[in-house]
């Protein structure tokens, strides 16, 4: 298993009238570090030829995340086959590796061509172990 992170520092933009990160922009980070981790790993003609779209999503909110506190973001994928993936995104507290939220989305795999969704092969599971 593969895991990709990314560091980001919370903005004034991502505090609600709570004072804290609001639940939209954590939903908003999973689908960014879904899609980064995915651009990193795909050549061009992967990114050309397939896309994900998103069957299921949960989330579990442990903690909140404060103005300009700085959290790190990782995700990995726990399962490739058939036509579906499981991707995990875990956002923490860099600090003080408190665990603020933990998500669990399935996706589809598509074909761009067809639009229709298509076997995940080994070679793209494969950018993700």
């Amino acid at each position: 298993m593969q895991v990709y992170s990314e560091t980001i520092v919370v903005a004034e933009n991502d505090i609600d009238e709570l004072q804290h990160v609001n639940n939209v922009r954590y939903v908003q980070w999973v689908n960014d570090i879904a899609k980064a981790h995915w651009h990193k790993n795909a050549s061009t003609t992967i990114l050309k030829n397939y896309f994900w779209v998103l069957l299921s999503h949960t989330i579990d909110y442990k903690a909140s995340a404060l103005l300009n506190e700085t959290l790190l973001i990782k995700t990995y994928v726990t399962e490739a086959k058939g036509v579906k993936s499981t991707r995990i995104v875990e956002i923490f507290n860099k600090k003080n590796n408190t665990l603020l939220a933990k998500s669990t989305t399935n996706w589809c795999f598509m074909s761009a061509s067809s639009k229709k969704p298509t076997r995940i092969t080994q070679e793209i599971a494969d950018l993700f172990t």
